[in-house]
């Protein structure tokens, strides 16, 4: 969800929770009050419009009363004048919040609130002075200092002497009933308000403080140079994704950091390696030069040999030179390709005849057998492609463990593809390493030790070469049997224009 959405979630949350809450707590309390009032008082149908109506609701409670006292005055006036009635009477009135007074003649004979009335009396009006069937229900409302609501039932003594009795209420006073309902609302409506602040504030929280937390503390481990933390997966809003991609530029920095290290560690193995195998051949070389100076080599024999060794080991720190040329071109992916036609028969039966003298020379046995046509051609980089049989080859003299050695080379037609074998009898490599010879710089006891030399990435150029070709490069090896490398190139294959 959208940090807007919940934001417009949050305003209607606070807005229609409170309301509706309040509106069923007012309707559930007030049905409640309103029993309480009809069985405590004896009024009945009471209405939320007469339970909100002070004045209406003080009137009510005082009709049956008014009733009891108009019956009475029609067939017992005198006992207006009966104090003990009047005690009575004013006794149950006191059970509604109001007074009894009582007004025979211009004389008031009694007034049933101890308090001062003067001011209050002063104020009833006259007998007579008011129309019964209109006040009957409301009374008449006296203002002012006052604020008092008075029912007023006239009548005649027996000695036909003017009485009036007055229900006094004051409309100041509230019910108890009234007072709960107001106070529970009230209280009810406070209690939703805190909830409801309570459950928002936690969530939003825990969709916006909470994520925000957390990019402070990654954003500060990685001020640190610290990578090794996971981010915590943030929600689908706008701080979500924030968090989320915050997460992919961690996972990519560590990434960069390790292939940086990685980049680090290869090339100070390529440098020792490179240096270690350029050592060698230098060693030799100035020794036979020395000897050459020396007159240690005072045949023509011994200096043809000595010359011979000298441009051997030349060429091979030139091949390492080139190894390491190459591979800064494999890193910048800016290797020089020129593709021809090639037809493979005569191009491997060059490759072959080239090889056949660097192995004779080594005591190695070179066996090639072709079985393709030799109308069969591929699309290649004739240099590209010889330095991958001349790294192979290389790989493999160099394991050679048998008295007498020997490299098979068997190119096979294969369907659409135009397969190479190279098969020697040298260590072999162990079953777990197989998979990873053409990594750069690996290195096995049983595959590339670095006792062997080389610059351990003649392997992994092959692969770079193949692959950019089209093809595909793998092996296959038996420990202390012999090892078979494999690569396929795709044959050249006109298309007939219709």
């Amino acid at each position: 969800m959208k940090l807007r959405s919940k934001l417009i979630i949050t305003f209607l949350i606070l807005i229609l929770v409170p309301v509706l809450f309040t509106t069923v707590a007012f309707f559930g309390f007030s049905h409640y009050q309103m029993n309480s009032i009809k069985k405590l008082y004896g009024v009945d149908n009471v209405t939320y419009e007469t339970l909100s109506n002070t004045t209406a609701m003080l009137s009510r409670i005082t009709r049956e009363a008014y009733y009891n006292m108009q019956q009475r005055a029609e067939t017992d006036p005198d006992a207006f004048e009966d104090i003990q009635y009047l005690d009575e009477v004013n006794l149950d009135l006191e059970t509604r919040y109001s007074f009894l007074v009582v007004r025979k003649g211009g004389s008031f004979i009694y007034v049933g609130n101890e308090n001062d009335q003067t001011e209050l009396l002063d104020s009833l009006p006259e007998y007579g002075a008011h129309d019964a069937d209109q006040e009957q229900d409301m009374g008449i409302y006296i203002g002012g200092s006052l604020q008092a609501l008075v029912r007023q039932l006239d009548f005649r003594y027996t000695d036909n002497a003017e009485g009036s009795a007055f229900i006094v209420t004051s409309i100041s006073s509230m019910i108890p009933e009234v007072e709960s309902l107001i106070m529970d609302v009230i209280m009810v409506l406070a209690m939703i308000l805190i909830f409801t602040s309570m459950i928002l504030t936690a969530w939003i929280y825990k969709s916006i403080v909470t994520p925000i937390h957390h990019l402070q503390v990654a954003t500060k481990k990685i001020t640190d140079g610290n990578l090794d933390f996971e981010m915590p997966a943030g929600g689908d809003d706008e701080i979500g994704e924030l968090c989320t991609d915050f997460e992919e530029m961690r996972r990519r920095l560590k990434e960069s950091a390790e292939e940086k290290l990685e980049a680090e560690k290869q090339n100070r193995e390529l440098i020792s390696n490179i240096s270690h195998d350029l050592k060698t051949p230098i060693t030799a070389v100035k020794g036979y030069v020395e000897g050459l100076m020396d007159g240690v080599a005072d045949t023509p024999e011994k200096q043809e040999k000595y010359i011979r060794t000298i441009y051997n080991k030349a060429n091979d720190m030139e091949r390492l030179i080139n190894e390491l040329t190459f591979y800064s071109k494999i890193d910048t992916n800016r290797i020089p390709y020129h593709f021809d036609h090639i037809n493979v028969s005569a191009y491997f039966a060059d490759c072959v005849e080239e090889l056949s003298i660097e192995l004779e020379e080594q005591n190695i046995e070179l066996a090639y057998f072709n079985y393709v046509d030799e109308d069969v051609q591929v699309i290649a980089d004739a240099e590209q492609i010889k330095r991958v049989i001349n790294n192979i080859v290389s790989n493999s003299i160099k394991y050679i463990d048998k008295p007498k050695g020997y490299i098979n080379i068997r190119v096979k037609d294969v369907g659409d593809f135009v397969q190479v074998e190279i098969e020697d009898n040298g260590k072999g490599i162990a079953t777990k390493d197989l998979p990873l010879i053409f990594n750069r710089f690996y290195r096995t006891d049983a595959s590339r030790n670095s006792s062997k030399g080389g610059s351990g990435i003649g392997l992994s150029i092959v692969k770079k070469i193949i692959e950019d070709h089209g093809g595909k490069v793998w092996a296959t090896s038996k420990e202390n049997t012999g090892t078979v490398m494999y690569f396929v190139l795709r044959k050249y294959q006109e298309v007939p224009v219709t």
